[in-house]
């Protein structure tokens, strides 16, 4: 069975015989009363009295029939254990009074999860946390088809992270533009998690409006050991392109020379030119110049 929308009665209309009852009940018990000392009335006030009596006890099982919904608010109706539809427009309503209404809130919720140590893809214990933005769309689903979806959605959505953040190392190198990481692509990683918890949370009737990670970092015993890492291979990516930069101006320099003519360099000279650009270009300290005095090759 799916979820039905069912149109009620307005309880603005309704209360006019909720009234009526309520008025007439009592007048016509009073009237049995009153004229049951009157000789040849015994049985109009006997009948006045049970209508007085059957008419207030229809309004006492009446009037438990209206309800009011807020916007965003919806009321699954349940005869005795029969599903009978859903009212989801806001408003003041009258039903079956013996309709159970079982209410269920339509706005947008936060599901903040808490920290989950799990491993990423490299095998590594990284802490992780995630933010889920949903709401309830199929009443019936989330009512009857689930135990209670507040608590299916929180445990769903904690395995579902969990998964998520084995598929996918916590960094890479910057180099490697062809893989995902949970650190470097955020958006992509965010995509992946609503749709999988889409897949798990649809049979209880949500819908995810947006799901990301609110928290990511490695656990404790390994934080240490990984900023280390982190410090070689940023020492290590700046020292190449050091080296590329350095290299290219050392070519630059003897292609200039070379084409203004402005001096010939035999090929040791060449490579004792190259070495003393390289360490002055690649050296972290500032290099102290020696000045030669006498010719070229002294």
């Amino acid at each position: 069975m799916q979820e039905k929308v069912v149109q009620v009665y307005s309880g603005a209309k309704m209360i006019v015989l909720d009234l009526l009852l309520f008025i007439i009940g009592p007048l016509m018990f009073i009237y049995g009363v009153a004229n049951s000392t009157v000789e040849g009335n015994e049985t109009l006030s006997v009948l006045s009295i049970i209508s007085g009596i059957v008419v207030f006890v229809v309004w006492c099982f009446f009037t438990p029939g209206f309800f009011i919904l807020q916007p965003n608010e919806a009321a699954a109706l349940v005869l005795f254990g029969e599903y009978k539809g859903t009212v989801k427009k806001s408003g003041w309503y009258w039903a079956n009074p013996f309709y159970s209404k079982k209410k269920i809130s339509l706005r947008s919720r936060n599901l903040n999860g808490e920290k989950l140590k799990v491993n990423d893809e490299m095998g590594n214990p990284i802490e992780i946390a995630a933010v889920v933005v949903w709401r309830v769309e199929n009443t019936y689903e989330a009512l009857f088809d689930v135990e209670n979806y507040n608590d299916y959605v929180r445990t769903q959505s904690e395995s579902a992270l969990r998964h998520l953040a084995g598929l996918y190392p916590y960094d890479i190198s910057e180099d490697d533009t062809k893989h995902l990481s949970l650190r470097g692509s955020t958006d992509e990683v965010a995509d992946a998690l609503k749709k999988e918890l889409q897949e798990r949370l649809g049979k209880a009737g949500v819908v995810v409006e947006e799901a990301r990670l609110s928290h990511l970092a490695y656990a404790p015993e390994i934080a240490a050991s990984m900023l280390q890492r982190q410090q070689a291979a940023a020492i290590i990516a700046a020292r190449q392109k050091i080296v590329e930069g350095a290299v290219g101006m050392v070519q630059m320099a003897l292609n200039k020379l070379s084409e203004d003519q402005i001096v010939e360099l035999d090929e040791e000279r060449k490579a004792a030119m190259v070495s003393n650009l390289l360490v002055v270009l690649c050296g972290e300290r500032s290099t102290q110049p020696v000045i030669n005095a006498g010719t070229l090759h002294n």
